[in-house]
């Protein structure tokens, strides 16, 4: 998909500066409460930061390739797979620190 030139760097920088902060935080909070529930935390942005990686490869493909539809595909279902998986250690991470604070009480 044809983007301004600059989009492309901007999208990377700004995803990886918001990122970079999360998983820092998070290792923070991990260190500091020793919780399973920030592993699955950091698993997540680690495989939603894969998964954005495949799919602005699918955004930015050279469109005038002989198999651009299939190699586009293909980047977008193993983007879409990878961040399938990443909700489910969300979802993990949510039940770990649901079951903290309920045995806590």
């Amino acid at each position: 998909m044809p983007l301004e030139q600059e989009v492309m760097g901007m999208l990377i920088g700004g995803f990886s500066t918001v990122i970079g902060i999360t998983i820092l935080v998070t290792i923070f909070l991990w260190i500091r409460n020793k919780s399973s529930g920030y592993i699955w935390t950091l698993l997540h942005l680690i495989l939603l930061s894969v998964a954005i990686y495949f799919a602005l490869k699918a955004v930015n493909f050279n469109y005038d390739h002989p198999m651009a539809s299939e190699e586009i595909s293909l980047l977008i279902g193993i983007s879409g797979f990878l961040w399938a998986v990443s909700m489910l250690c969300l979802v993990v991470a949510l039940f770990r620190f649901s079951k903290r604070r309920l045995n806590k009480e």
